[in-house]
């Protein structure tokens, strides 16, 4: 079973990259963050045509998640229950009867300080509180999205200048590492991986190309999935597309 994440900012504009991307890579389930969409405008029938099944939780202009999969995912909640949010954040379902999938796009939190700062560390607390019982219901979970945290310095392509910055500072990556503490495992770190690896390239400044990145896409899984996790990585190659995502796919492999 492979599943994947990927911020995809704004389907309307790369729907067709997705559906490129998913002949080539025929994932069982595909977590989409950043769709920019209402419900009313989501492309069921282009994900059909293609073979798979799609659940969504839009919302017009901002934010917005998806889960895309081979087969009808069951016992559908959309949101954080339990935390009063507006925004379309976190879509969630089951697969293959017992693998619990959590797609989530993460608030950004702008800049230590700020009002969206402090959603943010409100929503991760909301979050957490909630998977905690989810995952006594749930043992075999995956959470995976857009996380907009780093974990530390090997996630950054310059530590030195981003330290305290958003995404990596220390209030951000607590409550990261508190969420870890719930017992979930960063499928991207159980395997050796080349040295700067990122998820996340800025559009200015020729980011891309000279690699100026973090990795804030993350797959977490459960100690009960963990044995099971045989790979996981990030595809670079959507990020070399005309019109790209600014992030790109990870992918992990339960075999």
């Amino acid at each position: 079973m492979k599943l994947a994440t990927w911020n995809i900012n704004s389907l309307t504009v790369r729907l067709p990259q997705v559906l490129d991307w998913l002949s080539t890579n025929p994932v069982d389930v595909l977590a989409l963050q950043e769709l920019k969409m209402s419900d009313d405008k989501f492309p069921h029938a282009a994900f059909a045509e293609a073979g798979y099944q799609s659940v969504c939780f839009g919302q017009k202009t901002y934010n917005g998640v998806a889960l895309i999969s081979k087969t009808p995912g069951t016992s559908v909640v959309r949101n954080i229950p339990g935390f009063s949010d507006d925004m379309a954040r976190v879509i969630s379902a089951s697969f293959d009867s017992d693998i619990r999938v959590v797609g989530a796009y993460f608030p950004n939190g702008q800049e230590p300080g700020s009002d969206k700062f402090e959603y943010k560390l409100a929503w991760l607390k909301g979050l957490r509180d909630w998977l905690r019982t989810e995952l006594v219901t749930y043992p075999k979970l995956v959470l995976m999205g857009d996380f907009n945290i780093t974990f530390d310095d090997a996630d950054v392509w310059d530590p030195e200048g981003m330290r305290d910055q958003i995404h990596c500072t220390d209030e951000e990556r607590y409550e990261l590492n508190a969420l870890m503490a719930l017992g979930l495992v960063d499928a991207h770190r159980l395997f050796a991986q080349p040295a700067k690896s990122y998820s996340w390239w800025d559009y200015r400044d020729f980011g891309f190309r000279r690699n100026r990145g973090m990795r804030i896409d993350h797959i977490l899984v459960t100690g009960a999935l963990k044995p099971l996790v045989s790979a996981c990585w990030i595809d670079k190659t959507p990020r070399k597309n005309e019109r790209p995502s600014d992030h790109a796919p990870v992918v992990v492999d339960l075999s």
